[in-house]
């Protein structure tokens, strides 16, 4: 395999995206002739939160882990860029800093735009300063729903939507459920949700004792979604 090229899986996944899918055929062609493929191993670094943007890059394959560090050292991770989804593009427009940092988890294919390629392309397709605002109002609509989840649900029940988004993002049906094909540890999953690994613990076997969830090699499967759903939706 050429390895400055997409595999069909890869390009497949760039294309299928919704956002992506919904741009003209032209810039959509304009976007992939003009980005370069980069190939990460599992933790390899991506991008550094106060790096200068380098470009505009989308997860092709595998997840880029959002991520960041305490003052006091310890580190959080906000998010898991599934195959098909764009970011860098707020340090590209604003001219700031990254805002965080991302690195590969697992096996992970970039599909990675320069700036100057970025700038060429909005000066040349307008309509993708209104597809951006369309990304930034959904990403914005998103943070405040993780903001008022904070607030008014427990950890159950935001465990409960973080496991129906991973199975959104990440799912594969089959016949004992949807299996997670995301692999994380319970430390990584307690990153995500802001609390402990012994509470994430406490909370899956729980859910292990009422059948809702079960483990199998690793894997995360969800055997009742409708049950998730409705834990999701109980105020604390």
């Amino acid at each position: 395999m050429n390895d400055r090229m997409l595999t069909g899986d890869e390009r497949a996944a760039i294309n299928s995206a919704p956002w992506f899918a919904s741009l003209s055929p032209s810039l959509r062609h304009d976007i992939l002739r003009s980005a370069r493929v980069r190939r990460y191993g599992d933790g390899d670094w991506i991008a550094a939160r106060g790096d200068r943007a380098a470009g505009w890059m989308a997860c092709a394959r595998g997840s880029i882990r959002i991520c960041a560090t305490t003052v006091q050292g310890k580190p959080t991770t906000l998010d898991y860029v599934e195959p098909g989804q764009w970011l860098g593009e707020i340090a590209l427009l604003d001219g700031g800093p990254r805002t965080h940092d991302a690195c590969a988890h697992g096996a992970t294919t970039v599909l990675h735009l320069a700036q100057p390629d970025f700038q060429e392309i909005l000066s040349r397709h307008v309509e993708l300063y209104g597809a951006l605002l369309r990304g930034f109002a959904r990403n914005t609509r998103r943070l405040y729903e993780q903001v008022d989840d904070l607030k008014t649900l427990d950890l159950r029940a935001r465990l409960a939507k973080q496991l129906l988004e991973l199975a959104r993002k990440y799912g594969i049906t089959d016949g004992s459920g949807v299996r997670i094909t995301l692999r994380l540890a319970q430390q990584e999953l307690a990153q995500l949700l802001g609390a402990s690994r012994q509470r994430i613990n406490e909370q899956l076997k729980r859910l292990e004792r009422q059948d809702t969830i079960r483990m199998d090699d690793g894997a995360l499967i969800l055997c009742d979604e409708g049950l998730l759903q409705r834990m999701g939706e109980a105020c604390a």
